[in-house]
């Protein structure tokens, strides 16, 4: 099933908590409350969206993430640094707007069957 892409107020953006939590993107405490929210480079590629921690994941291993991402997909769209934030219970993703081949207007995907989150 497709993780559904949302405009909120920071902008278009995708609720991740679960794989962020895996990925130790976002740390809780006992209570649940964040201690940690990690800044991220998002990156779209055709039906992914690529997560990379930037404190944590190296900039040569990045580019080796988002080559691959673009050779797998056959495609690549416009990434750049975002921060993770919490609302409710939830934790979300803003991402950059992406501007679709052959196409002067910013539009935003729909969805992203696949997602990484590193």
């Amino acid at each position: 099933m497709a993780n559904s892409i949302k405009q909120s107020a920071g902008g278009l953006a995708l609720q991740i908590t679960q794989p962020a939590r895996d990925a130790e993107l976002v740390v809780e405490d006992t209570e649940g409350n964040a201690t940690r929210r990690a800044e991220v480079y998002v990156y779209g590629f055709d039906d992914l969206l690529l997560l990379v921690d930037s404190e944590t994941v190296a900039v040569s291993h990045r580019t080796e993430l988002v080559t691959a991402a673009a050779q797998d997909t056959g495609s690549i769209h416009r990434g750049g640094l975002a921060k993770l934030r919490s609302q409710a219970t939830a934790t979300k993703s803003n991402f950059p707007a992406v501007r679709m081949p052959g196409s002067d207007s910013v539009t935003p995907p729909q969805s992203a069957s696949g997602m990484a989150c590193l």
